[in-house]
């Protein structure tokens, strides 16, 4: 069963199989791979990600992705990683410059991710800014209301069933797939009647995701 689930994932992340709003995400990541399997411990240089930054910017222009219509007025919060827009009563807009990856490549990897196991709040790439320099990818994402705080215990239970270890504080660790997931917090994971969100997710890609083992 995890060996299909393995193979399965593979086949999303190299574009072979669907997922929701994976078409552009599996667009750009094809375009950005260089064969190089990744790692949350490579050690890149700032150098290789500027090559990168340089080579998605001639895609971003090449399929006219650019985007100058977001309203800033519209602020909501922000993080380490992204800034959060209402765009309407149903969806958000979230500017991620993939500080918390090495590679641009690794960041979409993690939206794909997200969207196959949290299809719920599935993130859509529907372009790029950029502010003062920064390249920021824009996902448009519904927007979710909460009716309770999160219990983390539920969500360390439900997580736990499917294959994922607590391993420290709100990370965790799917050994058989290869998958670390973390910042887990009450804030992004949301309840609403019961039902837990996964609004914002942190997948990294281990060596052992791409064995076949």
């Amino acid at each position: 069963m995890q060996n299909h689930l393995k193979n399965e994932l593979h086949n999303i992340i190299s574009g072979k199989s669907k997922v929701r709003f994976g078409t552009t995400i599996q667009s750009v990541a094809r375009y950005l791979n260089d064969g190089t399997q990744s790692s949350p411990k490579a050690q890149d240089t700032k150098q290789i990600r500027e090559q990168e930054t340089k080579r998605l910017e001639n895609f971003i222009s090449e399929k006219n992705l650019w985007r100058d219509d977001i309203d800033f007025s519209q602020y909501v919060s922000e993080g380490a990683e992204q800034r959060v827009f209402l765009k309407d009563s149903d969806h958000v807009l979230k500017l991620n410059d993939a500080i918390y990856y090495s590679y641009w490549k690794d960041y979409f990897h993690n939206l794909l991710l997200h969207n196959f196991f949290f299809s719920d709040t599935a993130y859509e790439l529907i372009g790029f800014t950029k502010e003062n320099n920064v390249l920021y990818a824009v996902v448009q994402q519904s927007f979710v209301t909460i009716s309770q705080t999160t219990d983390l215990d539920e969500v360390k239970a439900f997580l736990g069933s499917n294959g994922f270890i607590n391993n420290r504080n709100h990370d965790y660790f799917n050994p058989d797939l290869g998958l670390i997931l973390e910042d887990l917090h009450d804030e992004n994971v949301l309840t609403r009647n019961d039902i837990l969100y996964f609004i914002d997710t942190v997948f990294y890609i281990t060596d052992e995701f791409w064995s076949h083992e």
